[in-house]
């Protein structure tokens, strides 16, 4: 069989073999842990968010801003009163949030700027507690040029360790995710070793690894995958002088290779879409991307052996 034949007839069977997990979680029986972040939906509200998650057979959401406001905590949705019922909208669809999406950048200098980001931290803590949600995401972010680079890596250990003792007896980590200047192995290992909390961890941004941090999935995985607690998968091709986000599959980021590391490893968490419609308006509508990633990444899940 021709190689081009050979991996389409594969995907086919993979593909047949996630549907009947897929068929059965729209009946209600166990969801394939597929999560999307809400900030490939800018448009859609609360409700919307749910139902089509719950429609299309994803088990958990990635809580990056509602209607394109990222202020979660601010919410109404999940403030007050508010919160104890949209808690029972997710119960209700047997959905889980994931993490909640924090902007917190820890290598702020400025004591203003510092003191407002991990305020944003802590805020987000409590509000992941109060949701009974298991992670917050942050960020390392940059290296300021002009800066030594020790100097900046201490600044976000320190950060990085301020909201983890914030995070003690909550039930919630901190995880930062590779993101930024701190997208390989060793810059990542560096940081996370030198918080050395266990309320600190990793949210492992397969596509940064590879496009920016020069990565193979095998490799990320080896040195990381301890620390591994979330992902964020997909996909993108060559455009002009920077890249364009496209479906799931049909780019050149090894999107399958690293499902098929995660679940090897033993790699117990969702499988994270972060569709980034919200920063690039451009790219396909969620009701395109969104069952298009159930398919595609079921398929992966099923190839590699997944058993939930």
């Amino acid at each position: 069989m021709p190689k081009a034949g050979r991996r389409t007839f594969l995907h086919s069977l993979g593909a047949a073999a996630a549907a009947p997990a897929l068929l059965a979680a729209r009946s209600g029986g166990p969801r394939l842990p597929l999560s999307f972040s809400t900030l490939g939906c800018p448009k859609w509200d609360w409700k919307t968010v749910l139902r089509q998650a719950a429609d299309l057979g994803y088990a958990a959401i990635e809580l990056r801003g509602i209607q394109g406001d990222m202020d979660l905590p601010g919410r109404p949705e999940l403030t007050g009163s508010r919160l104890a019922e949209s808690r029972k909208d997710l119960a209700a669809l047997d959905l889980k949030v994931s993490d909640l999406g924090s902007s917190a950048r820890m290598h702020e200098a400025d004591p203003a700027a510092r003191a407002a980001q991990l305020d944003e931290g802590r805020r987000y803590i409590d509000l992941a507690h109060a949701m009974g949600v298991p992670y917050v995401r942050v960020f390392g972010d940059r290296l300021p040029e002009g800066e030594p680079r020790g100097a900046v890596v201490e600044r976000v250990v320190a950060g990085l360790r301020t909201l983890g003792e914030h995070a003690r007896e909550s039930g919630v980590s901190v995880i930062l995710e590779s993101h930024g200047d701190f997208t390989d192995s060793p810059s990542l290992r560096e940081v996370l070793d030198g918080v050395s909390l266990p309320t600190v961890a990793l949210l492992w941004d397969a596509h940064h690894t590879v496009v920016a941090g020069k990565e193979p999935p095998a490799e990320t995985f080896r040195q990381l995958g301890r620390l591994v607690r979330h992902v964020h998968l997909k996909d993108s091709r060559p455009e002009g002088e920077g890249r364009r986000y496209v479906a799931t599959g049909t780019g050149d980021v090894p999107v399958k290779e690293a499902v098929r590391v995660l679940v090897a490893g033993g790699y117990r968490g969702y499988y994270g879409f972060e569709w980034e419609k919200a920063w690039h308006p451009e790219i396909d509508e969620p009701e395109v991307a969104f069952p298009h990633y159930v398919r595609t990444v079921g398929g992966y899940l099923a190839e590699a052996g997944f058993r939930a």
